[in-house]
């Protein structure tokens, strides 16, 4: 890392993430929209022709932080685009320890310009979740390449490479109904998703191709969400932590990362 003072306040250029927009009926918070029925359509019930390409994955309920390589340097950011080690919450200064533990994996799987978007679930926002390995801490969604979001083919290889999760893939190919989707993750059927959820999980992530390449997401909220109902200044209590064991890298993420990308 530079030394303080010489590093960019948002060292990527700007915004780690953006926002993602909501498919109609899905709970919207604060500064959140919809996007429109034919999008909507797209994502759920008739694709334009055989070139769209539709992914659902699960959506996780964590804090949105990204691994970014700035001009050599592995980074970890906040969602907002700032060094994590500088935010005035602990789950990020302990993101940008857990990043630092597999800087030289994290370096080779990364291309100078790219940054790989996930949720760290240290700490319990809305939902609880139940860590097995500190490799679980950290879900990818999402690879950015500049201003550009990548094919989610990459976003897996690259994923894959640097020993990371991903995001449980639902449903790949046609469009997708939320009923299908919700019933896959288990929503109302008493199993909660695939990453070790303690309670109902958020909902799920439409991300649509064309050709091979992004053109856009939404996702669904389950209504009765309610956002970080379990963060201490909304709470008032004490923090929730989804783990309180070592960061350090065990079991795959030690493996050769050839080895390790065959295993995701």
């Amino acid at each position: 890392m530079q030394p303080e003072g010489r590093v960019p306040k948002k060292p990527a250029g700007g915004r780690a993430y953006g926002s993602t927009p909501h498919l109609p009926g899905s709970r919207l918070g604060p500064g959140d929209w919809s996007i429109n029925a034919g999008q909507a359509a797209i994502c759920t019930e008739r694709a334009r022709d055989k070139h769209d390409e539709v992914w659902v994955t699960e959506k996780l309920d964590g804090s949105c932080c990204a691994v970014a390589n700035v001009a050599g340097q592995i980074m970890a950011l906040t969602r907002a685009g700032y060094l994590a080690e500088t935010s005035p919450f602990e789950q990020h200064h302990a993101f940008a320890e857990w990043v630092r533990l597999r800087e030289a994996r994290l370096r080779a799987a990364l291309r100078p310009g790219e940054r790989i978007v996930g949720e760290w679930l240290l700490q319990a926002h809305g939902i609880r979740y139940e860590i097995v390995e500190p490799r679980d801490l950290f879900v990818a969604f999402a690879l950015i390449e500049g201003p550009k979001r990548q094919p989610m083919r990459k976003m897996l290889d690259v994923a894959g490479r640097a020993g990371l999760r991903e995001a449980a893939l639902l449903s790949l190919g046609p469009p997708c109904s939320i009923e299908t989707a919700m019933s896959d993750m288990g929503i109302w059927t008493g199993r909660q998703g695939a990453h070790g959820a303690l309670d109902p999980i958020e909902g799920a992530v439409w991300v649509v191709e064309r050709h091979g390449a992004f053109d856009f997401a939404a996702k669904w909220v389950r209504p009765d969400k309610v956002d970080g109902h379990l963060l201490p200044e909304i709470s008032g209590g004490a923090p929730v932590w989804n783990w309180n064991g070592s960061l350090a890298p065990t079991g795959q993420e030690t493996m050769p990362a050839t080895e390790a990308a065959d295993h995701v």
